[in-house]
């Protein structure tokens, strides 16, 4: 950070430069002669805008039904795809899928879709905070707000340096749900924290799961709150990403211009909703996280389809050129044993569901299909909002992922959009 760039005080401070950031600070930017800072304490913006970049285009996919209509989600995406410019994949034959999922009580969404991928995101977002800077915003890369000041309107950085604000949007991500809590406790802001996403991530040939031919990422609701996320084909991989005291695993995928491997890779996510007396969603999935973490010696598990039918564990030796004639990609995953370290509920539900999927597409169960675990989303801090701007008490905002208030690239853009809203509408 260089220090004799940042004023003492801005109109608005936004933290965090991911899709939530990123739209309230063009929305400012573009409706105001407010001085904006925002802050980011990476070198570059993380999360679904980094990895893959994958934006949905239809409402409800991304947007909570508790807080956005039909309506205005259309209309801001809309604003939305002004600044991403997505190209929309083609969606073919996908009336045969629908048929067969309707039969057996599953549904198929239509969504529109685009990718970038995760070897072109880096320079969307460089183009982006570009413009951002032509329109005057003030951008403080790898810099960390380490605490607010709720009497003062002031925030701390982890180097010393205090600024003050007249609003401040709160925009971290899940990743950060934790940070984002302690500012919450801070600004005396009442939230709930009992919703979170547990599941696995598939892996298998392009040829086991045709539909992506047709369909990008093909979104499938099945009866149990289990549905499918964050399809990836072409040229496919898992990876491990780091939480605090876990690791979870996601999928990416690079552009087209990449040589294909013909792998696709999705996640099956069952929604859990705590009650009394565990009631936080993202402890649960650490507890779950860090179990993992134990039996498989610090990674993640991954198991052969074909050995999970038989009940067995898979082993190293399980991974082989014969009938299981693919390698997996993510090559830190330790072979074990779901069952051990799943919980029951969960796993059955889940692998209900993936029944059902090789119903609709048959193949998808192959015995070479790897099934990892675990996949854990954990954004479901769910503030007392006091507006429809997500206003928590005057002059502060929380948005985003990490706030509920979306699950995706486009939605938090949105979110975004209506808290600058709510600044635009107090200077009127």
């Amino acid at each position: 950070m260089e220090k004799n760039r940042l004023n003492s005080h801005y109109d608005v401070i936004i933290v965090g430069s991911g899709p939530a950031g990123l739209g309230a600070a063009f929305k400012l930017a573009e409706n105001t002669q407010h001085s904006i800072l925002l802050i980011e304490k990476k070198k570059i913006s993380s999360g679904g805008l980094r990895n893959d970049c994958k934006q949905n285009y239809t409402y409800p996919v991304g947007f909570p039904c508790e807080h956005w209509s039909k309506e205005e989600a259309d209309e801001l995406l809309k604003e939305v795809a002004s600044h991403l410019n997505p190209t929309i994949e083609a969606k073919i034959n996908i009336e045969k899928y629908a048929a067969r999922a309707k039969k057996i009580g599953v549904e198929i969404l239509s969504i529109d879709q685009a990718h970038v991928g995760t070897d072109k995101s880096s320079e969307l977002i460089g183009n982006l905070i570009d413009a951002l800077k032509v329109l005057h915003v003030n951008v403080a890369l790898k810099t960390e707000v380490h605490s607010i000041h709720a009497k003062k309107k002031t925030i701390s950085l982890e180097d010393g340096t205090y600024i003050s604000f007249n609003h401040l949007i709160l925009a971290p991500g899940r990743a950060d749900y934790d940070w984002l809590q302690e500012q919450m406790d801070t600004l005396g802001v009442p939230y709930s924290d009992n919703i979170v996403d547990i599941g696995v991530r598939i892996e298998t040939k392009e040829e086991n799961y045709p539909i992506v031919r047709d369909y990008y990422d093909p979104k499938i609701l099945f009866p149990g709150k289990v549905r499918t996320f964050c399809t990836n084909s072409g040229c496919a991989h898992i990876v491990r990403e780091k939480y605090k005291g876990y690791y979870s695993v996601n999928g990416h995928s690079l552009s087209r211009e990449n040589e294909r491997n013909n792998l696709v890779n999705f996640a099956m996510l069952k929604t859990i909703r705590l009650t009394e007396p565990v009631v936080s969603g993202q402890q649960f999935g650490k507890i779950l996280g860090e179990m993992v973490m134990q039996l498989s010696g610090g990674s993640v598990i991954m198991q052969r389809v074909g050995d999970f039918r038989m009940g067995a564990r898979s082993k190293a030796e399980t991974f082989n050129n014969d009938l299981y004639d693919f390698e997996p990609t993510l090559k830190s995953a330790v072979a074990g044993d779901l069952s051990l370290c799943m919980p029951a509920k969960i796993l059955r539900d889940i692998w209900k569901s993936l029944k059902m999927l090789d119903t609709i597409i048959p193949g998808v169960l192959h015995p070479s299909t790897i099934i990892y675990y675990p996949e854990i989303k954990t954004y479901s801090n769910k503030p007392a909002f006091i507006d429809k701007h997500f206003c928590v008490k005057e002059g502060y905002y929380i948005i985003g992922d990490g706030a509920g208030t979306s699950r995706g690239i486009t939605a938090a853009w949105a979110s975004g959009i209506r808290a600058a809203h709510g600044i635009i509408k107090e200077n009127i």
